[in-house]
């Protein structure tokens, strides 16, 4: 008999008249502003402007979110193609289903994209946004206890996971918080970054390697308890692979890149430099201050006037 567990929510919509408000859309749409707010002031104290963040964030978060539906439909294809189910059912992204994997590389194709436009290196875009990126896949998690799913094996530890939901093939029962480990999980990463970032200076794209390593490394074995039904390649799920071949991948980039290009760079965003924006400070100061201006002028008028009279007492 368990002492103690993790309840379920009974459900994970509200209806506000006929508005449905689903606590994952909830989670998602929060970890979204989070991820922006940080960014934002990583983005600023690297010398870039304030709100770039949210104006390339504009391109990224729509192309990861189709990015991260089409690795889980894919991946996932049997949920909604196989005989007896409604491949409809692949466009109800508040349902749940979003692989980070896919939502990653895609979002940095929206990324690159609105980086290009502006003239900003993608790379140093996305060392701004890391740790920001952790802390919104910490919070879009509880999106999934909201839809009770993604969690362990059976348990009767004081932690345990109550699932009462019987559909979809669900047993009720108490199982791991997969989704508490990997929300924990995050919120690590995130930290770590953040101190690895001001302790090395990390820079051209290796506080995003990092993140994007250490990750992968928590999801192997995170991957690894849950019993949903997945994908096995020599008896390990299809995540599991990917998190190990994206770490490698993570680490080798982290490795070649320090050698290549230590340090970070000088500019992230034109004309945003600390010196331009002294430069355009004193220009606005003296637009704005005609007084000012009169005031050097005459003095200037004044030091003109004492060098003429110093000139006829020499030539008397």
């Amino acid at each position: 008999m368990e002492l103690a567990y993790i309840p379920s929510p009974s459900r994970g919509v509200i209806h506000l008249g006929p508005i449905p408000l689903r606590g994952y859309a909830f989670c998602i749409i929060i970890g979204v502003f989070v991820a922006v707010w940080l960014g934002n002031k990583r983005w600023i104290a690297r010398g870039g402007r304030a709100g770039t963040v949210a104006d390339i964030a504009v391109w990224a978060v729509p192309f990861g979110l189709v990015g991260g539906r089409l690795y889980h439909v894919i991946t996932d294809y049997e949920l909604y193609f196989s005989e007896g189910r409604d491949w409809v059912d692949a466009f109800k992204i508040w349902e749940g289903g979003l692989g980070i994997w896919g939502a990653i590389a895609l979002g940095a194709v929206g990324a690159w994209i609105g980086c290009r436009r502006r003239g900003i290196p993608l790379p140093a875009y996305a060392d701004a946004i890391a740790p920001g990126i952790a802390l919104a896949q910490a919070i879009g998690r509880w999106g999934n206890w909201f839809n009770q799913e993604l969690y362990g094996r059976r348990t009767d530890l004081p932690w345990a996971l109550e699932i009462t939901s019987s559909t979809d093939g669900r047993v009720p029962g108490t199982y791991h918080p997969t989704f508490l480990y990997e929300s924990l999980w995050c919120i690590g990463v995130a930290l770590l970054v953040i101190w690895a970032d001001r302790r090395f200076k990390l820079g051209h794209g290796r506080a995003f390697a990092l993140y994007v390593a250490a990750y992968c490394a928590g999801r192997a074995w995170i991957e690894y308890m849950r019993v949903d039904d997945a994908h096995h390649i020599l008896g390990l799920r299809l995540n599991v692979w990917t998190a190990i071949i994206v770490f490698l991948l993570a680490v080798t980039y982290l490795v070649l890149s320090a050698k290549k290009r230590p340090g970070r760079e000088e500019v992230v965003e034109p004309g945003a430099s600390a010196s331009g924006g002294e430069a355009e400070g004193a220009s606005e100061a003296s637009d704005e201050d005609p007084a000012a201006e009169g005031d050097d002028q005459a003095e200037a008028d004044a030091k003109d006037d004492v060098k003429d009279e110093a000139g006829s007492t020499k030539k008397t």
